[in-house]
């Protein structure tokens, strides 16, 4: 395992993948943390701030190009920008249930599936865990 590839990757791609990897583990946290708690709020802010992050980020990433400069994931970061404002709105609302099932959809999704692919042979993240191909 070497961090080169993605050090040697664009400020683009370096800020996406760390603030993924970021969302990733504070997503574990509120998995298993307690939840309507004040670090509840306070971790999902961050985990919120991150997921913004992470798909802004992925509009200046052009590496797979199914549509001109644009791909599948393109679409995904467009449907998360749109479900986390709702997702947290639920909360405000103390719609719990719903609130509860956007957001563990969205890190199933957006992050855990998603983060799969990212391992495929040929993209950054194999080279980081299994080395160049």
């Amino acid at each position: 395992m070497t961090l080169a590839p993605l050090l040697d990757a664009s400020a683009a791609i370096q800020i996406h993948a760390f603030s993924a990897i970021a969302a990733f583990g504070l997503g574990i946290v509120q998995l298993a943390a307690p939840k309507g708690t004040l670090p509840h709020r306070a971790v999902g802010w961050a985990w919120v701030t991150l997921m913004a992050v992470v798909c802004l980020s992925s509009f200046f990433i052009h590496e797979l190009r199914t549509w001109g400069a644009w791909s599948p994931i393109h679409l995904l970061s467009v449907w998360t920008l749109l479900v986390l404002p709702v997702a947290v709105w639920r909360a405000h609302r103390h719609e719990v249930p719903r609130h509860k099932k956007a957001m563990v959809s969205l890190f199933a999704g957006a992050l855990v599936i998603a983060g799969l692919f990212t391992f495929w042979p040929g993209r950054i993240m194999h080279a980081v865990l299994f080395g160049p191909s």
